[in-house]
């Protein structure tokens, strides 16, 4: 009970920590503005004649991969930085609950951001009969996927208190792991791997996990891809300020 407790009092207090500051609403403007420039424009999708959000979905991985190391970078690197990490280990509360807290309201925050693009679901819907169950899916997995990213973010500023190096590091690990199952990548380790190389790497990666979702497939196997890497993470992240602590 106290776990819960003290978890909730953290989260509340840094989801409210993003609406005092201009950096939530700058980050929710970007998404939303090159969300549907990029669904509308860019992806061609009035002349495309579907209702079809497929196109959405698709770019979610790589706008996730600028905004939420940007929107995690901050996590762990300012406290240290500002020295008040030391006073939050030195309160009556464990590293995990600080953890998890930390992680529910950045993870809150940007389901909030994801869940602002409802108009573009209704446009759609305005235009065509797009397939909800296809579009809830996909929600899921942008959901599933951007709180990948953020375990991430929250391991990199944990290791760090220079919130630049924290946003470069998560930059570069979550591209691997984007990287790591895309068609491109796999199609040319086809050339000199054997093919069990080629599945695990397929399978390490975000992109094939992600697709599933967009596809409107729910497997377990999904979730518990994206749930063990938020886990690992985590736990990575906590080890880290134990070891401060």
């Amino acid at each position: 009970m106290q776990f819960i407790k003290n978890t909730r009092a953290i989260a509340r207090r840094e989801l409210v920590s993003y609406f005092e500051s201009p950096v939530a609403y700058v980050f929710t403007i970007v998404f939303l503005v090159l969300v549907s420039f990029i669904t509308f424009f860019v992806s061609n999708f009035y002349e495309a004649g579907q209702a079809d959000l497929r196109p959405f979905f698709f770019w979610h991985p790589w706008m996730f991969l600028m905004l939420v190391p940007a929107a995690a970078m901050r996590l762990w690197s300012e406290e240290r930085r500002s020295g008040t990490l030391e006073t939050l280990l030195t309160l009556p509360l464990t590293v995990p609950q600080a953890m998890l807290g930390k992680f529910l309201a950045a993870w809150l925050f940007l389901g909030i951001v994801i869940l602002l693009t409802f108009p573009i679901v209704l446009t759609t819907m305005y235009l065509g009969q797009p397939d909800m169950g296809v579009v809830v899916s996909g929600y899921l997995g942008s959901l599933l996927l951007a709180g990948a990213y953020l375990a991430v973010g929250m391991f990199t500023s944990a290791i760090t208190r220079n919130q630049v190096i924290s946003f470069v590091l998560a930059l570069v690990v979550c591209l691997f792991l984007l990287l790591a199952g895309w068609p491109p990548v796999t199609n040319m380790l086809v050339r000199w791997a054997p093919d069990w190389a080629v599945r695990a790497v397929a399978a390490f990666g975000f992109m094939p996990h992600y697709e599933a979702f967009q596809k409107g497939v729910l497997d377990v196997r999904n979730l518990a891809y994206f749930a063990s890497v938020m886990v690992f993470m985590l736990c990575a992240a906590g080890l880290a300020l134990e070891n401060r602590k």
